[in-house]
Formats: C-alpha cells, structure tokens, sequence
C-alpha cells in the first residue's frame, strides 16, 4: 500500500497520517483555554510558595510571577497566540513564559505535575462557577418574591395531575419555586464546601520530596485545607460529577416552572402574558405569541443531564491515580455551566418581566368545585361526620353540580339538605375561594398571611 493510499484512509483534515491524529485527539487547548486565568491564579501561588520554602530564588520567582501577570493580560486582550501543538492551556502558558521570562521559567514546574496542576485549574474553575450560579439563583429568587408579594393574595387553582384540585394564591405559587431554587442554592453551596480542598503538591501522584508547602498554596488559592491523599487528589473528579449533579436538579426545576409558563401563557389558560422580549411572532401566524424562552429553557435539562451522565460514563471504569480518559471531563461541565447560566439568566428575565391576570386566575379558581375539600372538611368539623363519609356526601354534590351545570356554591341550600339534611346556610361561608385561601392557616399553607411570613423570612435569608 502506497504511503498516498494510506493517507487517505485517514480523511480530510488527517491526510497527513497518524501524526495528525494524534495531535487532534490529544490536544485539549481548544476547550481547555478556559481555564487561563485559573491556570495562573495556580502558578503565582505555586511559585510564591517555591520561593518562600528556598526551593526557588526570590528574583526567579518575582520574575515567574510578574511573567505571568503578562501572559494573562495577553490572553484577555486577545493577543495570545494559543498552540495545538502544545497540547493544552499549561504547556502554552508555560511556553509564552519562557519566552518573557527566560530560563526560570523552567523552574516553575518544579515540585509540580501536570496532573496536580489541571485538578487544581479545574477545582479553581468549578468553585469560580458555583459562585457564579449561586449569584445568578439570588437574583432569580429575588425576583420570584417579588412576583409573590404583589400576588400574596391572588387567588388561583392549584392543581394535580393539572386537574383543578384546591383554590391557592399567586404568592403560594410563587413561593413554591423560591423553595426549589433555595434547595438548588444550598446544593450547590454544599458541594463548593465539600470540594473546597486543594489538589496542588499531590504532584504526579505520589506527592514530592521538595519541602513544599501546601498549606500555603492552599490559603492563597483560597481553599479550606490541601487535599489528604495524593492519589486522591489527582483522580477526583467528585467535585465536576457534584457540580453537573446539582446543575441537573436546578435544570430540572428551571423546566417545570418554564413548563408551567407555557401553559400559563395559553389562550387557553391566560394566566400570566410574557413580555416581547423573552417572546417571539410565528412567520406565518401573525396573531401567535410564542413562549421560546420558556421552551428553549426546558430544553436544556436534556444537555446538562446528558453532561453528567457523560462524566459518569467516562469515570466510572478508571484505575488510580490519573488516566487521559479524564481530559474528557472538561467540555461537558463547560457546556453545562455555560447552559445553565443562560437557563438562569433568561428565567429571572421571564419572571421579572411576566405580568399575571388577576382576573382569570381568580375565575379558574372558582371552576372545577376546588372548594370540594372545604365543603367535606365543614361536613367533619361542624356535622361530625367521618371524613369517608364526609368524602361520599361532598362527591354526591359535585356530581349533581355537575349535571345542572354549575359549580358547588350554585347549589341551593335545598338541594344540598336533600343529599344530607343537616347541612346549615352556613356551609356557603366555606364554598368561596376568599374563604378557601384564607382557612389554610397551617404553617406553609397558602393562606395570604402564611405566604407574607414566609416572603419576609426569605428576604431576610436574602439580605
């Protein structure tokens, strides 16, 4: 087979045989430029760190550092000249620096492996991540309590099995996904605790003979304490599989309330209307007003939960400490990262902007005999009557309202006593909406002053 044969079994942009393709699979610089800046926050504290336990000179290390503060500049301003060749951000940072600095740059690895040094750009990248989601969830739930405390008192359906099922207010509702979103903020800011250990000095593996300090890299780099075990350190990726975890849950949630938009923003719902800028026109359907954001955001479960499941596929079957196979780990949590923001983003948007309809939340609450619940609960308080029994009489009800046509509170009285005679005019007090609303006094029930208590104790938590 002739060397030209050869080439083209290969394809394309890899004519040039296995050399080509060994640079295209093992070179990560196309993602892993990300991480720049982190690689450097690493750096300056590695060699900082060299320079105070004698291991390097003060002038080398001062040089390394300035050195570095330039390569970053060049990076941000877009000046940097990024190398496939060079593998991945270190090598290209390292290669930039030798080019400034000189010959010290070469010390700078000293007491330092690559597989030490992307654990801690990653860990740097994914806490520097967290804290961003976390920022982003605030101002999300900021906006929810304020959709909550304009409604605290709007009556609506709640629903199950999206059946009309007891009345509720727009504030109860609301307040639902500020718990959700509270729990996502709480995930995530557990997790950043629990991987809050620094990688850097685990070296290769095994750790180092130098007399290094990691305490010391560790409190510059901000982290609670160095990592444990030096195997560990390397081969973790909990911290990645925790963030895309928790990333999943917030997805989740951040679908069904854009699902709940969708529906809302129906005509045939007209709960709440979208504003033009999270909405679009149909190209052939002028009077169409579509909710794409809300779609696009259910939407992206799918990625970040694929993202995770990717992650776990690739660690799942690797031995100690450290294989290539985790130079996979990094496009999928940058995917996801970068699609929840966005998420995010375009909820807190949606919700901020989104105006609700008083009116027909209020008529679709008195439909579908949402106050059944209250009529069987008057039939046991006031007829003591068991609840089953209460539960028979009260669907003997719904059943004839439902035949006239009407809704429970359009019963007469005599039409009621002809099912149990000794249901009193008073039973009418408990059958309006207001009323329904207003008796959920129980802790985080949808009555309009529970729903201002638990508004004024998140706006507390949030400052």
């Amino acid at each position: 087979m002739t060397n030209k044969t050869a080439n083209t079994m290969w394809g394309g942009r890899f004519a040039d045989g296995p050399d080509a393709i060994m640079e295209a699979i093992n070179a990560s610089i196309g993602f892993d430029k990300r991480m720049a800046a982190q690689d450097i926050e690493g750096s300056r504290a590695h060699a900082a760190m060299l320079a105070a336990t004698g291991i390097l000179s003060d002038n080398d290390a001062k040089a390394i550092r300035e050195g570095l503060l330039t390569v970053l500049s060049e990076i941000e301003t877009g000046k940097f000249q990024f190398s496939a060749a060079l593998e991945d951000i270190h090598m290209n940072v390292e290669a930039r620096l030798k080019e400034i600095v000189g010959e010290a740059a070469g010390r700078l690895h000293t007491a330092r492996s690559r597989n030490d040094q992307v654990a801690t750009d990653f860990k740097l990248w994914v806490r520097d991540q967290m804290d961003a989601v976390d920022a982003a969830l605030g101002s999300l739930l900021q906006g929810l309590l304020q959709q909550a405390s304009a409604g605290a008192d709007w009556v609506m359906p709640g629903f199950t099995h999206l059946q009309v099922a007891q009345p509720v207010t727009w504030g109860h509702h609301m307040m639902a996904y500020v718990e959700m979103f509270g729990r996502d903020r709480s995930r995530f800011a557990d997790a950043r605790r629990r991987m809050n250990e620094s990688p850097l000095g685990a070296a290769a593996l095994a750790g180092t003979s130098f007399p290094i300090d990691r305490d010391m890299t560790a409190k510059a780099l901000g982290f609670d304490r160095p990592a444990a075990n030096s195997l560990d350190a390397v081969a973790d990726r909990d911290f990645a599989l925790e963030f895309l975890s928790c990333a999943s849950i917030t997805a989740m949630h951040l679908s069904r309330l854009a699902e709940e938009l969708v529906i809302w923003s129906s005509a045939q719902f007209r709960f709440v209307a979208l504003s033009d800028r999270f909405s679009t026109g149909s190209s052939i359907m002028p009077q169409k007003k579509n909710p794409d954001a809300a779609e696009l955001i259910r939407a992206k479960i799918g990625r970040i939960m694929g993202a995770m499941v990717g992650l776990f596929t690739v660690m799942k079957g690797l031995p100690l400490a450290y294989s290539k196979d985790m130079q996979e780990d990094k496009e999928q949590v940058f995917d996801a990262a970068d699609n929840l923001m966005l998420a995010i983003a375009a909820m807190d948007g949606m919700v901020r902007d989104m105006t609700a309809n008083r009116d027909a939340l209020a008529a679709a609450a008195s439909s579908g005999f949402s106050t059944a619940t209250d009529l069987a609960d008057w039939l046991v308080r006031e007829l003591g009557l068991p609840f089953r029994d209460a539960h028979h009489v009260t669907g003997t009800l719904v059943a004839m309202a439902e035949k006239k046509g009407c809704d429970l509170p359009e019963l007469t009285l005599e039409e009621m006593q002809g099912v149990h005679g000794d249901i009193a005019a008073s039973v009418f007090d408990v059958l309006g909406v207001e009323n329904s609303v207003a008796s959920r006094t129980s802790y985080g029930g949808t009555a309009p002053d529970q729903v201002r208590k638990q508004i004024a104790r998140w706006q507390k938590e949030l400052g």
